[in-house]
């Protein structure tokens, strides 16, 4: 699972990339900083299953902190959007060739509306913020709309006079979108289009475009700078915006904190509300004065709240959950000894058997069954797994 992180230039795409991931990106206050896409590994929260099984985890693929496991997400920030982005302006061709597989957006939003469509800064307040959302919307659209459109005639003829299915012809051209036959079904289905693709409109063309962006690309809105913004302005924000979720974020806040306490000013675990200065003596004046300015973002808004946006993305929009596969059913530990050392993370509603193929293809061909380990129950092929499971599989050799 890939989470895109998008928006125009300049409103803190790659500050939050680099405080989810702590990548080494280049960032700075003008439009294009991000030329090339920059890929990385954020870090979801769930609880470590050590300390109810009462052993203590040997993490592998992942990092435990205290009782919290932080599980790796692949992360993509891609560059900066302008209007007009489906037509070649700016960076547009690349950042939606650049966009193509990820599974869910969080559109960063420069919330204190002190940047322009461009990306350039302006005084606070001088821009709209629910303008962007409607751009996004709009590129997005109007590319997934020029995709299907090019050949259509030939294509929706082609259904009719062969009784081809028109959600796999479909499917076909927008492969390399990440849209499948079932996003494509429930999009149809939803417009409640006529039978014969011929009849359909430009309009409902159009409509079919967006109706497909929403099911295959669902997006979360991080109002960012929201330390920079007036309460006001992001009560409104929240209030005018629909069919999203909106987290007001302070990601320079997160990537001050992450930085700090990777430098031993401060002890700090992301995501937290707050944090513990090591020695307040040591600090410098601009330090001090620094971090009392996060410290009063944390208080505002109960944390910086990219961990938030970032888990909100996985385990609401993809509805993802972790699970813990292991070999010795009893030690909780892998073929060499290590405890509970994977976590992976599979979509809700995946079974035993989902997760075999995702530990490794033979143990998916050659299943025979799978434990619970918290219960020592037996479980089927079909056995829809929970998040936090810990699970033993069993397979032919």
């Amino acid at each position: 699972m890939e989470i895109g992180i998008v928006g125009k230039p300049n409103v803190g795409k790659s500050t939050f990339f680099e405080s989810s991931t702590l990548a080494g990106v280049e960032i700075a206050n003008y439009p294009f900083t991000t030329i090339k896409a920059n890929r990385g590994m954020g870090y979801l929260r769930c609880p470590d299953p050590g300390p109810d099984l009462g052993v203590v985890s040997q993490p592998k693929n992942s990092i435990v902190i205290g009782e919290t496991r932080f599980v790796p997400v692949e992360m993509l920030d891609v560059a900066g959007l302008v209007p007009d982005a489906h037509s070649g302006k700016g960076l547009g061709n690349q950042f939606l060739d650049d966009l193509r597989q990820a599974h869910a957006l969080i559109h960063i939003i420069d919330v204190s509306g002190s940047t322009d469509s461009e990306g350039n800064p302006i005084d606070k307040g001088m821009h709209d913020p629910l303008e962007d959302v409607k751009f996004l919307e709009k590129e997005i659209d109007y590319w997934f709309h020029n995709i299907i459109m090019k050949d259509w005639t030939k294509v929706s003829r082609t259904s009719e006079s062969t009784g081809s299915n028109i959600e796999k012809m479909l499917a076909e051209k927008l492969s390399g979108l990440g849209i499948t036959v079932p996003h494509i079904a429930e999009a149809i289905h939803h417009m409640n289009l006529d039978d014969h693709p011929t009849r359909w409109s430009d309009d409902q063309m159009m409509e079919l475009a967006t109706t497909l962006r929403r099911v295959s690309k669902p997006i979360i809105l991080a109002a960012n700078k929201a330390d920079k913004a007036d309460d006001e302005q992001i009560k409104r924000f929240i209030s005018e915006v629909k069919n999203y979720k909106v987290v007001p974020i302070c990601a320079e806040a997160e990537l001050a904190l992450r930085r700090a306490d990777k430098g031993g000013l401060i002890q700090y675990i992301p995501g937290d509300p707050e944090f513990k200065i090591h020695n307040e003596e040591g600090l410098s004046p601009p330090q001090e004065k620094a971090l009392n300015r996060i410290k009063k973002a944390l208080n505002r808004f109960g944390s910086s709240n990219v961990q938030k946006v970032l888990e909100t993305a996985a385990y609401e929009l993809l509805e993802l959950i972790v699970v813990f596969p292991v070999e010795d059913e009893h030690k909780y530990t892998d073929k060499d000894g290590r405890i509970l050392p994977d976590a992976h993370l599979i979509r809700k509603g995946s079974t035993a058997k989902d997760l075999a193929y995702k530990v490794h293809t033979d143990l998916g061909d050659h299943f025979i069954r799978a434990i619970d380990c918290r219960t020592q129950r037996v479980i089927g092929a079909d056995h829809e797994l929970k998040h936090g499971d810990v699970i033993k599989i069993h397979a032919n050799a």
